[in-house]
C-alpha cells in the first residue's frame, strides 16, 4: 500500500499495539498504585491507550534504579567509544521503526504524518548519534601551573539526569535533553507529558535492544505531580525541563528546597519577525511569516506569533500574508497531505479559542479565528491573524502556543527593536532586511537566544545551541554545549617532586 496516502496510516494505526506502561529498570511496569489515565487522541478525541500514571513510589523506584546503575558504572565507566556504538545503534533502531514512533507521535499530539515521519523521528535519532559521535572526540585541558605541577582540568557525568519535556515535540525535545546526558555517561529518569507519553514509552525498549543496560535509561509517564516530585528528589543531581514559564519557576523553587540539583529550564516565547520596507523578497518573507506561526499548529516555543511590519509595506504584505495563511488547512493528521494537524487536547483548545475571543476584543480580525472540523470529534482551529494596535495587547504579550498571529505595525527600526524587546521572553528573533549592515546591528540589538536573518526556524543541525534569554530560560540544548551542561568540571593537580 502507499504509504502517501491516508489509507495506508489508517490501516498502520488500526494494527498498532500501544504500549502504556512506565520503563523502570529495564522492564515495562505498571504503576505501583495501579493507576492509570486516559491517553486521548485529538484526530477524533477517542481513547488511545491506558497509561501509568506514577506516583511517589514509581519515582523513588525510578531514581533508584538510576542510581544503582550509575554507581556500578554500567554505564559511566564504559569508555566513550563503546558507550557511541550502543547510542548509535538506538540510533538506528529509532530510524527502523520510524513509522511506528512516527505515527504514535501523530495519534498522541495530532501532529501531520508528514512532519512526523521527516522532522520528529529523524530529528530524534540525528540528535543521539551527532552525540553520540562528539563524545570520543571531546577531551579535556592541561593547564599552565607551576613547573613542579601538573594540572588536569576533566568533565565527569553528574550521575542521576531528570528530563521533564513537553507534548509539542514529544520526541525530538527528549531527545535534546537524553541524548547529551547519556552520552555524557549519566543515568536518566525521563518523564514524558501526559498529553503524549506513547513515543518515549516505546522509544525506552529501543534503548535496551540497542544494549544501553538496565536502570540507565527510565521513563516515568504521569501528571505533574510526577515531575515535581523528581524536582523535589534528593537523589537527583540535575533536571532539564523544557516547557511553560510558571512552571519552570516553581521547579527552580522546588530544587532550591530539595538538594540545590542543577536545573537547566528551557521555557516560553512571544518570538518578533520584523519586517522592513527593505525586504528583499516580500512574498517569500509573507510565506515564511505564515509557517513561522502555523507550522505544528502554532504549538512552537520558538513561533513567530508577533509579526512586526513596516507601514510602507503593511498592506502588500499582509495580503500575501493571508493568502499564505489559507495553504494551512486543519485536517486528518493521518492524511499525508495534511499542512496542520489538531490541537493536542481540549483543556488547550479551550486555551487557544479564549486567547482569541480577547483578540476580538482588543484587535481587529483579518483571518480565521473558528474551530473547525468539529464533527471529527477532534480537536481543531483554523488559522487566525490579528492586526493589533497596541503592541501591549493581551495577545501580542502572553504565549499563547497556538496558531495565531498578532501583526504589529511600526515605523522605524528603534521603534522595532523596542516593540522586540518589550517582552518578558527572549527565545527567539528574525528580520528580514536586504541591508547586511542592518542586519547585523538589528541582530545584536534583540534580547534573543537565536536571531534568523531573512528566514525563520532555520539551521535544524545541531551545532547551534538552542535556548533564550529573560524569562525564557537558561542554558542551552543542542550543540557541544548541551553536552557541557551534564557533567562536572574536575581540576586535579599533581605534584611532580
Amino acid at each position: 500500500m502507499d504509504k502517501t496516502t491516508l489509507a495506508y496510516w489508517q490501516k498502520k494505526a488500526a494494527a498498532l499495539a500501544i504500549e502504556g506502561r512506565a520503563f523502570i529498570d529495564g522492564e515495562y511496569r505498571a504503576a505501583e498504585s495501579g493507576r492509570t489515565f486516559d491517553c486521548v487522541s485529538p484526530i477524533d478525541g477517542k481513547g488511545l491507550a491506558q497509561v501509568a500514571d506514577c506516583s511517589d513510589a514509581d519515582v523513588n523506584t525510578a531514581v533508584s534504579a538510576a542510581r544503582r546503575a550509575f554507581d556500578a558504572s554500567v554505564w559511566s565507566g564504559l569508555n566513550p567509544r563503546q558507550r557511541k556504538a550502543k547510542l548509535l545503534k538506538w540510533a538506528a533502531l529509532m530510524r527502523e521503526h520510524l513509522d511506528e514512533l512516527a505515527l504514535l507521535e501523530t495519534l498522541d499530539a495530532g501532529k501531520p504524518i508528514g512532519d512526523t515521519t521527516s522532522v520528529d523521528v529523524p530529528g530524534a535519532a540525528y540528535c543521539v548519534e551527532w552525540f553520540a559521535e562528539a563524545i570520543d572526540k571531546v577531551g579535556g585541558e592541561v593547564v599552565p601551573a607551576d613547573h613542579h605541577l601538573v594540572g588536569l582540568v576533566t568533565r565527569e557525568p553528574l550521575g542521576v539526569v531528570a528530563a521533564v519535556v513537553p507534548w509539542n515535540f514529544p520526541i525530538l525535545m527528549a531527545s535534546w535533553k537524553f541524548g547529551p546526558a547519556l552520552a555524557a555517561g549519566n543515568s536518566v529518569v525521563l518523564k514524558p507529558s501526559e498529553k503524549s507519553p506513547l513515543s518515549a514509552i516505546r522509544v525506552a525498549q529501543l534503548a535496551l535492544e540497542a544494549g544501553i543496560p538496565a536502570g540507565v535509561f527510565n521513563v516515568v509517564p504521569g501528571g505533574g505531580e510526577a515531575g515535581k516530585l523528581l524536582a523535589l528528589h534528593r537523589d537527583v543531581d540535575c533536571l532539564a525541563f523544557t516547557g511553560s514559564t510558571n512552571v519552570g519557576k516553581l521547579i527552580m523553587q522546588y530544587a532550591g528546597q530539595s538538594n540545590l540539583k542543577r536545573v537547566w529550564l528551557e521555557l516560553g516565547g512571544k518570538s518578533p519577525n520584523i519586517v522592513l520596507p527593505d525586504c528583499p523578497d516580500i512574498d517569500r518573507a509573507a510565506k515564511t511569516a505564515a509557517g513561522a506561526i502555523f507550522y505544528n499548529m502554532g504549538e512552537m516555543c520558538t513561533a513567530g506569533s508577533r509579526l512586526l511590519v513596516h507601514r510602507d509595506i503593511k498592506d502588500v504584505f499582509l495580503d500575501r500574508l493571508i493568502d499564505a495563511a489559507r495553504g494551512y488547512i486543519p485536517g486528518n493528521p493521518l492524511d499525508p497531505d495534511t499542512s496542520m494537524g489538531a490541537i493536542v487536547d481540549q483543556l488547550q483548545l479551550d486555551r487557544v479559542l479564549a486567547y482569541i475571543e480577547a483578540g476580538r476584543a482588543e484587535a481587529k480580525l483579518l483571518h480565521g479565528g473558528s474551530r473547525v472540523q468539529q464533527d471529527s470529534g477532534g480537536f481543531y482551529i483554523e488559522p487566525t491573524v490579528f492586526d493589533v494596535s497596541q503592541h501591549d495587547a493581551k495577545i501580542a504579550r502572553e504565549e499563547i502556543f497556538g496558531p495565531v498571529l498578532s501583526v504589529i505595525t511600526f515605523d522605524s527600526i528603534d521603534e522595532a527593536v523596542k516593540i522586540a524587546n518589550d517582552s518578558d521572553y527572549g527565545l527567539a528573533a528574525a528580520v528580514w532586511t536586504s541591508n547586511l549592515t542592518t542586519a547585523h546591528e538589528v541582530a545584536r540589538r534583540l534580547r534573543a537566544g537565536t536571531v534568523w536573518v531573512n528566514c525563520y526556524d532555520e539551521g535544524g543541525d545541531m551545532n547551534f545551541p538552542f535556548g533564550g534569554y529573560r524569562q525564557s530560560g537558561n542554558g542551552r540544548d543542542k550543540s557541544l554545549h548541551a553536552l557541557e551542561k551534564y557533567t562536572e568540571l574536575k581540576s586535579t593537580l599533581v605534584r611532580l617532586r
